[in-house]
């Protein structure tokens, strides 16, 4: 097996979707050299689903020990300098989405991603928004139409009770992953709720 690829992993604060990507992780250290980074929101806020620490210390261990990158400084030489073969965002907040959409940097996750589009490379995005099918849908509808970028499949979470909700199926990130790294994107874009989508 030759050298594995180099795969940033960031995290945006979606907290309840944190328990899904640690148990998908292990088989993403399968295939790819993992670089961990966190938003601020993420790196620093507790809440009901956990404390930040431990959400820091677990994605380390998870990612071979390495550091977890959490300010805008240490995110920008993930570009041009470490020279990422694909960023994954997961999960990916509707605020990061609207920032991506128009070319807002102010988070290590939105400076990793603009540091590694310039080189041309693919940026996956895994998002959970509870108005994706109101406030965020510009942002994503945006996005689909940007070169380089691509997302993980996505189905409404809950429909009823939440019906702007959408959430990827984190379940479909590697295969998403190695697909963008193809220059595909893997289809179906959108499903129908499974249970590999969290809510």
């Amino acid at each position: 097996m030759g050298e594995k690829k180099r795969l940033g992993l960031a995290l945006c604060g979606s907290y309840c979707t944190y328990a899904k990507l640690f148990e998908a992780i292990p088989a993403l250290a399968e295939d790819y050299e993992l670089f961990p980074i966190m938003s601020d929101t993420a790196a620093e806020t507790d809440t009901r689903f956990g404390r930040a620490a431990d959400h820091i210390r677990a994605l380390s261990a998870l990612c071979g020990g390495r550091t977890v990158v959490t300010t805008i400084a240490e995110a920008e030489p993930l570009g041009p300098a470490l020279g990422l073969d694909a960023l994954l965002i997961a999960p990916c907040t509707g605020n990061t989405l609207s920032k991506l959409a128009h070319g807002i940097t102010d988070s290590a996750v939105t400076m990793a991603a603009k540091a590694h589009l310039r080189n041309g490379r693919p940026l996956v995005i895994a998002f959970s928004t509870n108005d994706a099918l109101s406030g965020s849908g510009e942002s994503i509808a945006r996005l689909l139409n940007r070169k380089n970028v691509y997302f993980v499949p996505f189905g409404q979470d809950d429909p009823v009770r939440k019906p702007c909700s959408m959430q990827a199926d984190f379940s479909l990130l590697g295969e998403t992953v190695a697909a963008a790294l193809e220059g595909r994107q893997l289809q179906p874009l959108v499903i129908g709720k499974q249970k590999n989508i969290p809510g």
